[in-house]
């Protein structure tokens, strides 16, 4: 049985997406339009009843949370080493990889869902800008990231293999343009995001998805 990803354009099961196009086994991909709801559709609600993507079905094995998935995806396809395989620097590059979910990833949702955060529009517009005012410097840390990498002549955040690390940076820059960052600002960053978009895999998750890299609009 094929493994199946539910996924939607540019949100974060876009990381599972390139790791499951590296991997080359043969997956389905399945698409939920979020911004119709379909996500809170008794139909989707009986495979994941957060209503959440991503979700990866392994055999009888329902998988959300990302952190879960990549683990797993790891696991499955060891020749890829998207985790590191020494200890320490598996450590590490979980522990980057949470940071990314659990408060970088968060951060925006403030920012591009500050309705699920407060009541009123005022509060709603507050939420979101103070927010987007907090995005930027983790942004600029990620950045120091990539910069750090390259410096030690390592060409993925994760040290020699494209990994959950570089999806990720790549989605969370590309969502920092719609919090007002300017992607070409991280100079570092932006470098790396590149040159991992033309990697044949990643392409590949791109063109389904049909995302643009930068988003970001000057204020008029």
């Amino acid at each position: 049985m094929p493994l199946k990803l539910y996924f939607a354009p540019g949100a974060c099961s876009f990381v599972p997406h390139t790791l499951l196009e590296t991997a080359g086994e043969p997956f389905e991909p399945v698409l939920v339009k979020l911004h119709k709801g379909e996500n809170y559709t008794p139909e989707y609600k009986a495979i994941n009843p957060r209503s959440q993507v991503p979700v990866l079905v392994d055999g009888d094995e329902v998988i959300t949370q990302i952190v879960a998935i990549v683990n797993r995806l790891d696991d499955r396809f060891p020749q890829c080493n998207f985790l590191p395989r020494e200890p320490m620097a598996r450590t590490r590059a979980l522990e980057t990889l949470a940071w990314m979910n659990n408060t970088v990833h968060t951060t925006f949702t403030h920012v591009f869902m500050p309705h699920k955060f407060a009541g009123t529009p005022e509060a709603q517009a507050e939420v979101k800008a103070f927010n987007a005012a907090l995005y930027g410097p983790m942004l600029g840390e990620i950045d120091a990231m990539a910069r750090k990498a390259a410096d030690e002549g390592k060409p993925y955040l994760g040290g020699e293999h494209f990994g959950p690390l570089d999806a990720y940076a790549l989605t969370l820059l590309r969502w920092g343009g719609f919090a007002g960052h300017d992607p070409q600002g991280y100079a570092s960053l932006w470098a790396l995001v590149q040159r991992i978009a033309l990697l044949p895999p990643v392409a590949r998750a791109i063109e389904r998805e049909r995302l643009q890299l930068n988003v970001y609009k000057a204020a008029a």
